[in-house]
């Protein structure tokens, strides 16, 4: 037990807690310094041009939902400014906000979620006060700001500290009476002791017979593993749907803790996309248990503002099945009774017209107090019995840290998006299980971490500028490039790029100017694809056969709980999805080979398709188009070179020429029968993100994609036109050094990818992007934009 540790292994073990500590003091701080500029330096009339606050706006009620311990955890409020007054809601994810006086005066103001949002109304999850004495009054007039959300950070730490007191007792206080069970996954997860020998299997019948030889593979190694499983799924790789069997096949088998007759599996995500992309496809699934006609029990935990605006997927929330269940009707009697009370409270019950004071008030206080602790004892009855009866609870990684789920355990815990999650946040839902499989991709985007900027020198890259004006004319037919511009230069630079915002540049863009750390992700070179014919390895031990496994503390937060894993144990720990369903075979290659050790292969069905074999392009094949095909519909992969052209400011994030190229061929694929639902716009920066929208949004609508990297993982288009931006003569490159972020944009594509970048500039951004360029060179329908 821990009780016997050595000196070595408990310095080891305090070292890594501790760095893990420092490491998340650090981004806290960073979170609610960036919040804390933005609100302090802009005006509030900038700050609602930014998205980040509305103003002028009135409690309209107030009301009680799931988890409810306080008047007010729903309130409505209303804009009363003209309806033609310009202000921009806060959209997208649901934001923590806070309600203060609108006079300007301090005040604790009133924290929670946004629920919900109309064109007049929005509606807003006040979080529970700290004492269930308080009580909160919301001012008569106020706004909306949106603030750091510190819940997750609190999750994080809760979990390592009772990570500490699990590995190492002296930690714990004399009178700490709580068990703290060191289990073998736990041990496992730290290096204390190897992997177990896996269980042996035997045959198995798959639910979905249509699974690859990998991805079966990856199956088996997940159902034998006794510990932890790592899988490792690049772009395309069907990595959600192995998970999918993976979990039919888990509730097929009876609990080992025997007093159940399915084994029950709590999924987490770094996301709540990743999370409702799971329960979506469970929810179509046809009866999962085998020999029976029941269908899987699946109840998803979280706040319904984060939770996907699907009907089917709203109908498996906890707060759904809690609010249709047979025990929930004496909870609503008692919520009817607090929101009568707070109508009574707000002066808008019946026969009111004022609001109560003085000892009238007191009463009424009182009385919504007791009803709000009768209403907490009657609701914790009826979640308890629905997520009791689930037999897969999903949630994200620290929603699992949630009062819901509070003395709730489980045999499995899965983790989709492992890479893209920071480790102490997967720690929250470790410690509610003994068996632990993960899945993502180390080559794709890593978590994101505002303190990596703290790293790097001070200064500030303007990014509104345009630069120069001079505008590049529409790329037609391929012309011919240029001796003067193909010459390259071989010498990189190594300046690092500083892509610090302020409150008058891109106050909400959240893509960080943070390098790849070395050393800190792994991706072993090994052969670790199946066997020819899917045959079933030979059990064998996981782990460093003759040397205790080192637990070495994170450089960053981006080092991730699966990075750190596969280089404790080596390529034994993971297994590699191998065949992807997306990319044209030549969009596939240079990721193939530069990040996946050649092993990732194009499945027979997409590796030779094209846009000219889209039902609503192939009119245009038909017909004596000979150059729409050869230019357009029939290149997989386009190069437009800038060299020579670029807007001239250094530390511009927006390229005005490069707009002009994008548009243009854009306009080249409409014409060619894609409608622009079809196509995605990726570019590294905000700024142009901005400027690419004003040009193509009134022409093509919504339906036309324009993002950043960030917002494009897990997605993918038909044809995906990719503007790199930078074009300087410093040969300041920014983030695109970053390998995993080019994967990202570069692997959403699935018949056609463009690229649009100035190669003098993007050849000196290191070896990575210089392989890339030569690659393009090499293998693209390589053209020159014309002025």
């Amino acid at each position: 037990m821990s009780s016997d540790l050595d000196a070595s292994v408990e310095s080891s073990l305090r070292t890594f807690v501790a760095r893990q500590r420092t490491l998340l003091s650090r981004e806290r701080e960073a979170e609610i310094e960036r919040t804390s500029l933005l609100l302090t330096n802009c005006t509030p009339k900038l700050l609602e041009q930014k998205g980040l606050a509305l103003g002028n706006l009135g409690v309209v009620s107030a009301g009680i939902g799931l988890g409810g311990k306080t008047p007010g955890d729903i309130a409505r409020i209303e804009e009363n400014a003209p309806p033609s007054a310009s202000s921009k809601k806060p959209t997208g994810k649901a934001k923590k906000t806070q309600l203060p006086e609108s006079d300007g005066k301090t005040s604790r103001g009133a924290e929670g979620v946004v629920y919900k949002v109309t064109d007049t109304r929005i509606v807003i999850a006040i979080d529970p006060p700290d004492s269930v004495d308080t009580d909160i009054d919301f001012p008569e007039r106020g706004r909306v700001v949106k603030l750091a959300n510190s819940v997750t950070h609190d999750r994080m730490e809760k979990a390592l500290d009772r990570l500490e007191k699990t590995v190492i007792p002296s930690s714990r206080k004399p009178d700490d009476k709580t068990n703290y069970e060191l289990t073998p996954l736990i041990r496992v997860l730290l290096g204390m002791s190897p992997p177990s020998k896996p269980s042996s299997l035997g045959d198995i019948a798959f639910f979905d017979p249509s699974l690859n030889p990998s991805q079966k593979q990856a199956v088996k190694f997940a159902l034998s593993a006794k510990e932890v499983a790592c899988i490792h799924g690049p772009p395309g790789t069907g990595k959600t749907h192995t998970l999918i069997e993976i979990i039919r096949q888990l509730t097929s088998i009876s609990s080992e803790a025997g007093n159940r007759n399915t084994t029950r599996i709590l999924v987490c995500g770094a996301s709540n996309l990743s999370v409702d992309n799971i329960l979506e496809r469970l929810l179509a699934l046809p009866a999962l248990e085998k020999g029976k006609g029941a269908p899987l029990k699946v109840t998803r935990i979280g706040h319904p503002a984060r939770v996907m605006a699907n009907e089917g997927v709203l109908e498996a929330t906890l707060e759904v099945k809690a609010s249709r269940s047979d025990q929930a009707a004496l909870a609503k009697d008692v919520k009817a009774e607090i929101d009568a009370a707070l109508d009574t409270l707000s002066g808008k019950g019946k026969g009111k017209t004022k609001k109560p004071r003085g000892l009238e008030r007191k009463k009424l206080w009182e009385e919504v107090r007791a009803l709000r602790k009768e209403y907490q004892q009657r609701e914790g009855g009826v979640v308890k019995t629905v997520l009791g009866e689930s037999q897969v609870v999903l949630s994200t990684c620290h929603t699992a840290g949630s009062r819901q789920l509070q003395n709730h355990n489980f045999d499995v815990v899965i983790i989709d998006e492992a890479t893209q999650a920071m480790e102490a946040v997967c720690w929250v839902p470790i410690f509610k299980a003994r068996k632990l499989i993960l899945a993502g991709d180390p080559m794709q985007l890593p978590p994101t971490v505002l303190s990596l900027n703290k790293r790097k020198k001070k200064g500030s890259a303007k990014g509104s500028g345009l630069g120069s004006t001079e505008k590049m004319k529409m790329p037609g037919k391929a012309a011919t490039k240029s001796p003067e511009n193909s010459k390259r230069q071989e010498t990189p630079s190594e300046t690092p790029q500083d892509e610090g915002q302020s409150c008058s540049d891109t106050g909400t863009d959240s893509d960080s100017d943070s390098d790849l750390v070395k050393g800190d992700t792994v991706i072993a070179e090994e052969d670790v694809s199946p066997p020819a014919g899917d045959a079933e390895p030979k059990p064998k031990r996981l782990g460093i056969p003759d040397k205790r496994p080192v637990l070495r503390p994170p450089r960053t937060l981006e080092t991730t709980l699966f990075d750190r894993l596969e280089k404790m144990y080596g390529p034994g720990i993971k297994r590699l999805l191998n065949v992807q369903y997306r990319m044209h075979a030549e969009i596939c290659g240079f990721p193939s080979k530069t990040l996946y050790a050649s092993k990732l292969k194009s499945h027979e069905s997409v590796a030779s398709h094209l846009l000219r074999d889209l039902p609503n392009t192939k009119e245009f094949v038909t017909k004596e188009s000979e150059d729409i095909v050869k230019e357009v519909l029939g290149t997989p992969v386009v190069f437009f070179d800038t060299a020579g052209y670029g807007d001239g400011d250094e530390g511009s994030r927006c390229n005005e020429n490069e707009a002009t190229v994008v548009k243009a061929w854009t306009e080249r694929l409409v014409e060619a029968g894609l409608h622009p639902s079809q196509i995605a716009i990726i570019t590294p920066y905000q700024a142009q993100v901005t400027l690419l929208t004003s040009l193509l949004r009134p022409t093509y609508g919504s339906g036309l994609e324009i993002g950043t990297v960030d917002g494009m993982q897990g997605r993918e288009k038909d044809a995906v036109i990719i503007s790199l931006v930078r074009s300087n003569e410093k040969r300041e490159v920014g983030f695109l050094k970053e390998k995993r972020r080019l994967n990202v944009a570069m692997t959403r594509a699935k018949r056609h990818l463009c690229v649009i970048g100035d190669s003098s500039t993007v050849q000196h951004g290191g070896g990575y992007l210089r392989k890339w360029l030569a690659w393009l060179e090499a293998n693209a329908d390589v053209r020159f934009a014309e002025i």
